[in-house]
């Protein structure tokens, strides 16, 4: 189980935005890209995500975001 005070200092490292425990997950509040929880460790590795329903890789998360935000983006992982 990860503490809740954790929780709240975690942010999508791809987005910057919010995280909510889900079972054995992260999940980004606003666009539900979905990070592990092993053995209580957070992962939160861009390869390690699972990206939400219909988005198949990272370009197409990003492509999503840029599209939603007008083409301004948070910086982001390469």
């Amino acid at each position: 189980m990860i503490d809740q005070k954790l929780i709240d200092l975690l942010v999508c490292p791809l987005t910057h935005d919010r995280l909510r425990l889900e079972g054995d997950w992260l999940v980004n509040v606003r666009w539900g890209i979905r990070y592990p929880v092993r053995n209580g460790i957070p992962v939160m590795l861009l390869e390690e995500a699972e990206w939400p329903e219909g988005i198949h890789s990272l370009e197409e998360m990003k492509q999503k975001i840029q599209q939603a935000s007008g083409g301004t983006v948070p910086p982001m992982a390469p």
